[in-house]
């Protein structure tokens, strides 16, 4: 992220507006109050190359804070700004960050993390709280708006690129930071993964972009970054709503946004009168990804919004990339797309080519080089015998044209009776269920089979948890997949952990099946 030239360009046009209190900042501002941060980074010792947290929800610190990392040469690190005090205290120790920017909303938590971060030096607090005299912690917060405001509103002089160190969402275990080898490139020489990006995604000069999910996620934070190297407007939602994000689109004219799969459920699930009354008249482009897209709800959102709906696939870790445009994806329905950067290769679990049609673990020749920093063994899982290519454990097949389809996490493979089954295919059915508001499908303990198909439900509201409905599932899924991928059972939860990214949460409810078992499963 970096103003750069549009402070002067276009000095009062709005570089964001937080969608809900209306609050904003012109590109004047923000280059004012970044610059000032960043001199506040020197003046606490942080140099180049050096590292930073963000613990924050969406709010109109959030952007100035990145800002002010990436012309500092900073790694920044966007922290899940749901994760309890022990989570935070994990990557704050092991990000070796020095410095913390947190939030009044925030401030409770940040502050029983710190007592176990003696490395954190300070603590900015944004939007007020820090008078916490004689509490725990408290000679390092300071109020962020006083810590800046006698820093000057000029460059630092010795200004260098920095980037985002983020977190692997810890799914399968304990987070990871991603971090990528730095060039010391002035901030306005973004990365090439970045102006990659831009192409892909249509970003021109003045776009209005609407981002509906947590900026501490690597899709939204891109897409922000790139509509402020792009001179446009980023209109910030605090919390996705279905009938909110539809509002804001004729209300703010925006023409880019990105989205997971959620989200288009949630909105499909509106009235049809509501649905129909909605203005998309200025949208040219709505990207997804994050999590698997059921191909029948893809479908209801191409027939609603049109051919302006691009899908991609890609990991934190950047090791490759797949798209595919609307027109593709009809008529290679399900995919995510054809790779666009990296060697795509489909190995077995003796690291041989499987044939098309058949899945097995995706690998890349890796686009742009990564490792999980301070942790070089969890580094090495990912890398082939021969230190030539990576996977982050996705399972996925190509079909004769060189399309991906994705089938699962590796993790999260079932295996019945010897037979392989990969549960994301039955999620993608479960939710277009009408009484069906999100699902969960993994495999849970079998003595005779080793495991059996489990799925846990969060229905929609109003809907009763009964025998009848779970049996009425289990039929519906039976009248659309082979009987090994259906459930055995299903079990009713009120909300299913789901990441504000979109992720699910799987690990957390298949745990509890498992206690006590013999696992093979990670």
């Amino acid at each position: 992220m970096y103003p750069g030239k549009y402070a002067q360009l276009h000095a009062d046009r709005p570089a964001f507006v937080m969608a809900a209190s209306g609050e904003s900042l012109t590109y004047a501002q923000l280059e004012a109050r970044s610059n000032r941060l960043a001199h506040l980074f020197r003046a606490h010792g942080l140099e180049r190359l050096g590292h930073c947290a963000v613990f924050m929800e969406n709010n109109r610190y959030y952007i100035e804070s990145c800002v002010a990392g990436e012309r500092s040469g900073l790694y920044y690190t966007c922290v899940n700004a749901f994760l309890a005090a022990e989570e935070l205290a994990y990557i704050l120790e092991n990000s070796e960050s020095t410095l913390l920017i947190t939030s009044a909303e925030k401030l409770d938590v940040a502050r029983r993390a710190l007592l176990d971060c003696p490395r954190v030096k300070l603590c900015l607090v944004a939007g007020g709280g820090a008078g916490v005299a004689g509490q725990a912690g408290a000679a390092r917060l300071v109020d962020l708006d006083e810590a800046v405001s006698q820093m000057p509103s000029t460059p630092i002089t010795d200004e260098s690129l920095g980037a985002a160190m983020l977190y692997s969402s810890g799914t399968t275990g304990l987070p990871k930071g991603v971090l990528r080898p730095l060039p010391e490139n002035p901030p306005d020489q973004p990365l090439p993964l970045m102006q990659f990006l831009g192409k892909l995604w249509l970003c021109q000069e003045g776009m209005v972009y609407l981002s509906p999910a947590p900026l501490y996620h690597s899709a939204p934070l891109a897409n922000v970054s790139l509509v402020i190297r792009h001179g446009g407007t980023a209109v910030i939602m605090e919390h996705f709503d279905p009938r909110h994000y539809l509002a804001l689109i004729p209300k703010h004219g925006i023409t880019h946004t990105q989205l997971v799969p959620t989200m288009f459920s949630r909105m499909l699930k509106l009235p049809p009168a509501e649905r129909a009354a909605a203005d998309l008249s200025t949208l040219k482009i709505a990207v997804h990804a994050a999590a698997l897209c059921p191909s029948l709800v893809k479908d209801e959102m191409i027939a609603w919004w049109g051919p302006i709906i691009h899908e991609y696939y890609g990991a934190t870790e950047g090791l490759g990339f797949t798209s595919c445009d609307s027109h593709e994806w009809l008529a290679h329905r399900g995919t995510v797309g054809k790779v666009l950067l990296g060697d795509l290769h489909i190995f077995d679990d003796r690291m041989q080519p499987v044939p098309k049609g058949q899945p097995g673990e995706i690998w890349f020749k890796t686009a742009t080089p990564f490792v999980y920093f301070n942790d070089p063994a969890r580094t090495a899982l990912t890398r082939s015998p021969d230190g030539t290519m990576t996977t982050v454990g996705d399972m996925g097949y190509l079909d004769d044209d060189g399309f991906l389809y994705l089938t699962d996490r590796s993790t999260f493979m079932i295996i019945s009776g010897g037979v392989n089954i990969y549960p994301q295919e039955c999620e993608n059915l479960l939710v277009t269920h009408p009484k069906v508001a999100d699902a969960a499908v993994f495999g849970v303990p079998n003595a005779d089979l080793g495991e059996e198909v489990k799925a846990v439900v969060q229905t929609m509201p109003d809907v009763a948890h009964t025998p009848e409905l779970a049996a009425e599932l289990i039929d519906f899924c039976r009248s659309h997949l082979a009987h090994p991928k259906c459930p055995r059972s299903v079990d009713f939860n009120d909300q299913l952990p789901r990441l504000p990214t979109g992720k699910l949460y799987k690990r957390r409810l298949r745990d509890a099946f498992w206690a006590g078992h013999e696992s093979r499963l990670v």
